[in-house]
This record gives C-alpha cells, sequence and structure tokens, in this order.
C-alpha cells in the first residue's frame, strides 16, 4: 500500500514522513496556501532519503515548466489535478498521477480516456472552483463501477482522509495508495502525531490480512 503526504512545505515535515514510513512526499507548485516556490523545494530535497519519492503537484502548466522542474528537482512522479487531457499526461514517460473529483452529473465517465496514458488515477472529492486539497469526504464506494475501467492504472484514493477514516476508505475502495494533506494538519500545518497516526492505520489495514 503506497501512502503519500502531499503539501510538504518545510524540511521537518517531510522527514517526518520518511520517519513514520511513508513512501511519497507531494510539493504543490500550484496556486495553493500550501504552494511551494521551486527553491525550496530543492533545499528540502536534497535532504531527504532517496527511497523517499518525490512528488511534483500541478494544476493546468505548461508542458515545458512541468518538465523544467522535474527535471531540476529529480522528481519522480507528477500530479496534475487540472484540466489536463489524455494526450498531455501521455507525454511524461508513464510519471503522471492524474486526479479526478466526481461529477455531480456524470460521475467519473471521463476517466476511461485515460486509460494506458497515466501511471495512477487519484479520485478526490468534489468542490466547485477547488482543485484538491480541501479535506472534504466523499462517498468512497460511489467509485466502484468505474474502477476497472482503470487497469491496469493504480488507484489512490484521496479526499478528506485523516487517521480516523482512512481505515474505512480502505474497505470501500481497496486501493493501491492513499494520499493525504489536510488530514495529518494541525492549525494548517504538518502535524509529525498525525502523520505517524496515518501511517500506522493504513498499517493497520494491511496487518488484518487485506492486500
Amino acid at each position: 500500500m503506497w501512502i503519500k503526504i502531499c503539501g510538504i512545505t518545510s524540511l521537518e515535515a517531510a522527514q517526518a514522513c520518511a520517519e513514520a514510513g511513508a513512501d511519497a512526499v507531494g510539493f504543490v507548485f500550484a496556486e495553493s496556501r500550501r504552494k511551494i516556490t521551486v527553491e525550496v523545494a530543492g533545499n528540502i530535497i536534497k535532504q531527504l532519503p532517496p527511497g523517499l519519492k518525490k512528488v511534483g503537484v500541478f494544476v493546468n502548466e505548461t508542458e515545458q515548466k512541468v518538465a523544467w522542474i522535474q527535471n531540476y528537482l529529480g522528481l519522480d512522479l507528477l500530479q496534475f489535478h487540472g484540466t489536463e487531457g489524455p494526450s498531455y499526461c501521455s507525454r511524461f514517460s508513464g510519471k503522471a498521477i492524474k486526479a479526478f473529483s466526481p461529477d455531480p452529473e456524470r460521475g467519473f465517465i471521463d476517466i476511461k480516456a485515460y486509460r494506458g496514458k497515466i501511471m495512477a488515477c487519484l479520485i478526490d472529492s468534489y468542490l466547485p472552483g477547488h482543485p484538491g486539497g480541501t479535506g472534504v469526504t466523499w462517498d468512497w464506494k460511489s467509485f466502484k463501477p468505474f474502477q476497472a475501467a482503470l487497469i491496469p492504472c493504480w488507484l489512490i484514493a484521496a479526499g478528506g482522509l485523516n487517521p480516523g477514516n482512512v481505515y474505512g476508505a480502505l474497505e470501500a475502495l481497496r486501493p493501491d495508495g492513499v494520499d493525504v494533506s489536510s488530514g495529518v494538519e494541525k492549525e494548517g500545518e504538518k502535524d509529525i502525531f498525525l502523520i505517524k497516526q496515518f501511517v500506522n492505520e493504513v498499517r493497520r489495514w494491511k496487518k488484518n490480512g487485506i492486500t
């Protein structure tokens, strides 16, 4: 089970993720209260263990700028939360994670067009005007009818996850990974205790014999 902690803005938070046993950390390069500069992200990345995956998060950024940031920082994966199409995502050599939110009328019907174009599909909650990181939960079971359309892509669960509900989300979706941001924050900052709690809850789910 792949665990990503997103919205990292400090070395202390990134190191806490690594020590807790997370697999990846996310750096937001789009407009957000968690936005980080390339320079600050670079300073953090230099001091992290090589086994911890570094993910860049973008919203409708130009391909050229995404590629530059990826190369400059040595990002392992690229996460897109905007209206990036299948052809856009396919240009990033199998390193693209595309975020989808349930359309109020059509659900996740557009997801089929991305099959084979992305490495993973991240399912987030829907909140008008917000591309992600809202802390809002959603009905994870509602995605089940669309799940088969993703194979062989990974499925990553997101949207309002926290230490108290991640076990239930894992039960409902049986994803390949989870992504959390605001759910491990206290007063807008990453909290070391909550990060550990979150990772431990995912481990507890795995320990109970669920793969």
